[in-house]
């Protein structure tokens, strides 16, 4: 399944400029000898943009910063701002920022040398999953990879490179929810103080009627912006894969 995929990816991005003159063998796999036209070049790019959110949701940073924004927006008392849009946005450009070496060791050492014709697809997609595979199992917990495989009835493995995708992929995307509302609980906290210390004025003062949330908005946003609160969070975020 795995080479499926980098496979797919590796034929979207070959350039144009390697396409036969009259477009009938595009590529050629070596270790098979099999030539793939223009038609099945063209429907790798067409699957290949459906394959990357997936794989831009499940493989990289991307779950925990949105989730972690998300319960930021919900602490502060705003649900719609920022906009789904701008989270998303944030949340994208972030992801490339942090996962910015895996890519680039990815593309030197295995796009790049295929795309120059020095390596074989094969190698090529072995090479490209390698810091992803890194990556992942830096992120992940190790209870998580014994009880995905624990379910499979996988044999006991010792080294890292034992590590199937089918179970890495799961255990990493479990750990990483975990850690995401770790983060959101500790960012949570601050916020539901003022909450809780303003509804235990109004209550004292009889006015039951007025919304607590109508009074403690102003001052968690005034709280969150004196504690230059964006930066904090995204450098919590940053750091938490770096460390």
């Amino acid at each position: 399944m795995k080479r499926l995929l980098f496979l797919l990816i590796f034929l979207g991005l070959t350039p144009l400029s390697a396409i036969a003159a009259n477009g009938i063998e595009a590529i050629t796999i070596a270790g098979d000898g099999k030539s793939y036209s223009v038609t099945l070049q063209i429907l790798a790019v067409m699957t290949v943009l459906t394959v990357l959110p997936s794989l831009l949701i499940m493989m990289t940073s991307f779950t925990r910063v949105i989730i972690v924004l998300s319960i930021l927006r919900q602490a502060i008392g705003t649900p719609q701002t920022p906009s789904n849009q701008i989270l998303l946005g944030l949340a994208l450009f972030l992801t490339f920022f942090i996962m910015s070496p895996v890519f680039e060791k990815a593309n030197n050492e295995a796009l790049q040398p295929y795309l120059n014709d020095q390596i074989a697809a094969d190698v090529a997609i072995t090479k490209a999953i390698e810091p992803f595979r890194a990556f992942m199992l830096r992120q992940t917990r190790n209870d998580d990879l014994e009880m995905f495989a624990r379910i499979s009835g996988a044999e006991p493995m010792t080294e890292a490179s034992e590590v199937p995708m089918s179970l890495l992929l799961p255990a990493f995307v479990t750990s990483e929810l975990k850690t995401a509302f770790q983060i959101g609980f500790m960012i949570f906290i601050p916020f539901l103080i003022i909450d809780m210390v303003v509804a235990s004025v109004l209550m004292s003062m009889g006015m039951m009627m007025l919304s607590p949330l109508i009074i403690s908005l102003p001052f968690k946003l005034m709280l969150f912006v004196l504690v230059d609160g964006w930066a904090l969070v995204m450098e919590t975020l940053a750091a938490s894969f770096f460390t």
